[in-house]
């Protein structure tokens, strides 16, 4: 069967990887080089401690009083955008706790199979891209946060995240001994794995390029043929590939592209930055995320430190604001005091496009107006985390199997009913 992946991205990257497996000839389609994009610069994280979707109680009102903050974690930039307008309706509609409470198990189990898999891939030799289990520390400054906690812990272990456990100020410190932190606690999710982004990547290009996958790169697919309910070619602006399955993998720009095909699918742009210090001369052992600030800290790859954060919903096109990158240095200072992070010249600091759902959950499987399609999307800050499994997904939906896990709250179309 002919494949067409539209997105090189790890989404992409991993359903070629499981679909070459599969005897597939599988084609990826980039519209750019796909040296840089998201799943390069994000924090790295294998997270099943990531339970909680986006759009949760609340974080529309704290997005509010983050507007005129330039160095805020969280921004919407206003503008006159039906397809904005439409996301944000949605958003607000689905930030309830009741469907909060019903992505738990989804999220989990979707988890732990992409943990399973990039485990894996950890023993084969063609891999090499310094995955470590040492969980993940979320530390907090205030009571108010220390009150969440206690019932995301709770919650955690019942939903059988083991090792999740809430530390006392002491038992912070006792785990990372080597610098003073400014916080009251924190809680330990023993159950999260990280690895280093920048060589996943390189590694499952060169591995998929030595199968016989065919990459074709700064590209961009403007149309398709279809006929009789099938897409049987997808058009760039360059070439026409005959297809028998269609991917859309493409990310942050899918919603265009499913607008293509007659497919209403609220999804946004949410742009994240970071910086990466080699040879840094601050280590922890542990990722961290600082929770009021909404930083991420990685040690990654034996030598290097990665600081990211921000969620900022904006335009592809909207130039980066380095206030932003002011405020992760910033947050990073107020927790970790010692660490003296000047900020950086541009072409230091990464920055990319998170593709965020309505819901904060991701559009995952078929659709009802084209037999051929699968939208493999929408993944927000843990497309990194969900790629090794949502690639293995995405095969068994093409090969009409039984999908590893129960995918049906991720339904493309569940806000077109």
């Amino acid at each position: 069967m002919e494949v067409v992946i539209i997105g090189g991205g790890i989404v992409g990257l991993s359903s070629a990887y499981f679909l070459q497996e599969a005897g597939h000839q599988v084609t990826i389609i980039d519209q750019t080089d796909i040296s840089s994009n998201c799943s390069y610069g994000n924090a790295g994280y294998v997270c099943p401690s990531h339970f909680v979707p986006l759009a949760t109680p609340g974080i529309v009102k704290q997005g509010l009083k983050w507007m005129l903050n330039a160095e805020s974690p969280f921004y919407i930039q206003p503008r006159l955008s039906k397809s904005l307008i439409q996301w944000g309706w949605n958003f607000m509609k689905s930030a309830t706790p009741e469907k909060v409470e019903a992505a738990a198990v989804p999220l989990r189990d979707y988890a732990f199979l992409s943990q399973k898999l990039y485990e894996q891939w950890a023993t084969l030799p063609q891999f090499d891209f310094a995955y470590e289990h040492k969980g993940l520390l979320e530390i907090f400054q205030t009571e108010k946060v220390l009150d969440h906690a206690h019932h995301l812990v709770d919650q955690a272990n019942a939903l059988g995240l083991t090792g999740t456990k809430l530390l006392s100020q002491q038992e912070l410190f006792d785990l990372e001994p080597n610098h003073k932190i400014n916080a009251i606690g924190a809680i330990y999710f023993a159950c999260d794995a990280h690895l280093y982004p920048n060589k996943l990547m390189q590694q499952l290009i060169a591995h998929l390029k030595s199968k016989g996958v065919r990459f074709y790169l700064n590209e961009t697919v403007v149309d398709f043929e279809k006929h009789a309910g099938n897409i049987t070619a997808v058009i760039t602006d360059k070439n026409k590939f005959k297809a028998d399955s269609v991917i859309i993998a493409t990310g942050s720009w899918s919603r265009e592209l499913a607008e293509k095909l007659d497919i209403t699918m609220p999804l946004v742009a949410g742009r994240g930055y970071s910086v990466t210090l080699e040879d840094s001369p601050y280590r922890t052992n542990h990722p961290a995320v600082f929770v009021e600030g909404r930083v991420a800290l990685t040690p990654m790859d034996g030598n290097k430190m990665r600081f990211g954060g921000t969620m900022e919903i904006t335009s592809t096109s909207t130039p980066p604001k380095l206030n932003r990158v002011k405020g992760i240095l910033k947050t990073v200072k107020q927790y970790f005091p010692e660490f003296d992070i000047p900020m950086p010249s541009i072409e230091n600091i990464w920055y990319g496009y998170r593709p965020c759902s309505a819901d904060g959950l991701p559009y995952l499987g078929r659709t009802k107006k084209w037999t051929n399609l699968v939208i493999a999307t929408g993944h927000a800050m843990v497309g990194l985390s969900l790629g090794a499994g949502t690639g293995k997904l995405v095969c068994e939906i093409v090969e009409e199997q039984k999908t590893s896990i129960n995918i049906d709250i991720y339904n493309p179309e569940r806000f077109d009913r």
